[in-house]
């Protein structure tokens, strides 16, 4: 029976070189129907044109979704049930990080004594943002990265958790999922200045607290770190560095993986824990560990499990916590839907 994977962010950098390593392993020719969720559909479309051109034969399919949308979630959720029966690898790998600023004090801070090397591979110390708020009234950060993934997840359940079925869930996390950045007092970050960390910081507590409530029903969770990857979000850090630059300093990036494994640099490097997972059975993954996109000094390309810094009763709270958001959000949406039929029969009565 053919496997069904939908990866959100398809079109993205890492995204799209996971479908890539897919389609040059041969597993979509009759094994796999892959769906590319993304936000932008003409993107999405010339992601799709260019997979068929290189694999004719491969099913590949697109869906519209914006995961810092609810009502965009919704739908796709409700269009991807009409088109398939099941979904066996769902990958939650659509994120952003508005407005990058860099800390140039804390880049010299660091060199001074000498982390400046794990803070460029992470990003933690030197990278702020500044969020904005959604249509919904969400963090825009929060929505993107987290929500509506959950919430996704959760629409999905029916095909995802079926008898005789296990199913896997995939996150794109990140090295820069730093505990210190998260409070479940403010779970959407409104109150600081590291939505990124925070946001993917939750979605390592969420995977666990996943696990914790769906291994039983054959689903199964996981988080993966791209390292450090050379895509646009890079090099939006610096707006006004000119493009050729970044082709220069190259050489000064493969000498510095010489020292730390982190420097993925490719998409297709960084895609490599996120196509490990996939050849895995679940049940013998670590819900503790996130696996990471690991590139040796010589090239070579290889995934390694590290253990998290999250707890399971952290965990938990935060699962209750957005299982109450997704009941408020239901109910806001049900609550308009109501005004808006009264409102219709008003109209038709007068």
């Amino acid at each position: 029976m053919n496997k069904v994977v939908l990866v959100t962010g398809a079109n993205s950098g890492v995204g799209l070189a996971l479908c890539e390593k897919l389609l040059d392993e041969k597993l979509l020719d009759e094994e796999v129907q892959l769906c590319l969720g993304c936000r932008n559909m003409q993107r999405a479309q010339t992601a799709r044109s260019a997979l068929l051109r290189s694999h004719p034969s491969a099913q590949v399919d697109v869906l519209q979704v914006d995961t810092s949308s609810t009502a965009s979630v919704l739908r796709a959720a409700q269009e991807f049930k009409l088109r398939y029966s099941r979904l066996d690898y769902l990958y939650l790998n659509a994120g952003i990080m508005p407005n990058p600023q860099f800390d140039v004090k804390a880049f010299f801070h660091g060199l001074l004594n000498g982390r400046v090397i794990g803070m460029l591979a992470t990003g933690s110390g030197i990278l702020t943002q500044k969020d904005s708020v959604t249509p919904d009234a969400f963090q825009e950060v929060f929505a993107t990265n987290l929500f509506g993934h959950f919430l996704l997840f959760r629409e999905l359940e029916s095909v995802l958790c079926q008898d005789g079925q296990t199913s896997q869930l995939i996150w794109t996390s990140s090295s820069n999922a730093q505990r210190s950045s998260f409070s479940l007092e403010d779970v959407q970050h409104r109150r600081g200045s590291q939505p990124y960390s925070s946001s993917k910081y939750a979605s390592d507590l969420l995977s666990l607290a996943l696990n914790s409530h769906y291994n039983q029903k054959g689903l199964y969770s996981s988080v993966t770190c791209p390292g450090f990857v050379m895509t646009n979000l890079t090099y939006r850090v610096f707006p006004s560095f000119p493009a050729f630059l970044w082709t220069l300093l190259m050489p000064v990036f493969w000498l510095i993986r010489m020292f730390t494994n982190t420097f993925t640099l490719t998409p297709l490097n960084g895609a490599e824990a996120l196509f490990w997972l996939f050849k895995q059975k679940p049940e013998s993954l670590d819900p503790y560990s996130k696996y990471h996109s690991l590139t040796s000094g010589l090239g070579n390309t290889y995934t390694q499990a590290r253990k998290m810094d999250i707890d399971l009763k952290t965990s938990e709270v935060l699962y209750e916590k957005l299982l109450q958001l997704e009941r408020e959000v239901k109910r806001k949406l049900q609550d308009q839907q109501e005004t808006k039929i009264s409102t219709g029969f008003k109209i038709i009565e007068n």
